[in-house]
């Protein structure tokens, strides 16, 4: 064996460098991947309802290339202004918490002290075992244990809204540039039915890889959101052939 080789316990599994240890930023990237997905699919959704609605009423190439642009745009717009005051208002509390918790490890670290310890014997430990663990973990970082311990957030979790927003919008706009190509360059009489093959096979695709990243079932995620965005098309184009016929439109 060489003479730099891990020596490990026997009751101890077998470390391998190649296996990832990192779970919670792993879990991290899985989310915002997810949170991608589903800005993409509501992209595919609201764009390919609002034309395939203004198909059904016209089959104005302008028509349909202005209403469809102002979907996507404004679609976008919109996306991005909700993430941006989500992630903020998160934001904004966690670093009221974390700026709590310092000013507390400042003001009483013996109170503090004793709080996480009594947090780890809630978990199981014994009054000693927990009270050395908090030693150590204070004496290594103290902001970072009480706030895994009593908040379950870490420091260096905050997003910044501005990144948030501008990942929803390109998301968006990614799903939304589906229906559009979709819509637009078939000719007039294939316009509809591509869209809706197009669009369906595409919120198949979306439902199950949303699916499967959440650990979800796959092949149910997939049929709700496919059955959601057939309802959703079948309504906007009868509402647009209704309002068509009576020449609203």
């Amino acid at each position: 064996m060489d003479a730099d080789a891990r020596i490990q316990p026997a009751n101890q599994p077998e470390f391998h460098d190649d296996e990832p240890h990192d779970v919670a930023g792993l879990a991290a990237r899985l989310n915002w991947l997810r949170a991608g997905v589903l800005g993409a699919n509501d992209g595919i959704v609201s764009v390919a309802a609002l034309v395939v609605g203004v198909a059904g009423a016209t089959s104005d190439f302008g028509t349909l290339l202005t209403a469809g642009l102002a979907a996507v745009i404004g679609g976008a717009i919109s996306m991005a202004l909700g993430e941006y005051v989500s992630v903020s208002s998160s934001s904004d509390s966690q670093k009221a918490l974390i700026a709590k918790e310092k000013r507390e490890l400042q003001e009483q670290p013996e109170e503090e002290l004793a709080e996480l310890a009594a947090l780890y014997q809630e978990r199981g430990l014994t009054p000693g075992t927990a009270m050395q663990v908090a030693k150590e973990l204070t004496a290594h970082d103290a902001l970072a244990a009480h706030l895994h311990a009593e908040l379950n957030i870490q420091d260096d979790d905050l997003v910044s809204p501005w990144h948030a927003a501008f990942a929803s919008a390109i998301a968006f706009l990614l799903g939304a540039a589906l229906p559009m190509l979709a819509m637009l360059l078939p000719p007039a009489e294939l316009r509809i039915p591509i869209t809706f093959a197009a669009v369906l096979v595409a919120l198949a695709a979306t439902g199950a890889i949303g699916a499967w990243l959440g650990g979800a079932k796959v092949f149910r995620a997939a049929c709700r959101v496919v059955i959601g965005g057939a309802l959703a098309l079948v309504a906007t184009l009868l509402i647009g052939t209704w309002l068509g016929g009576t020449g609203v439109v």
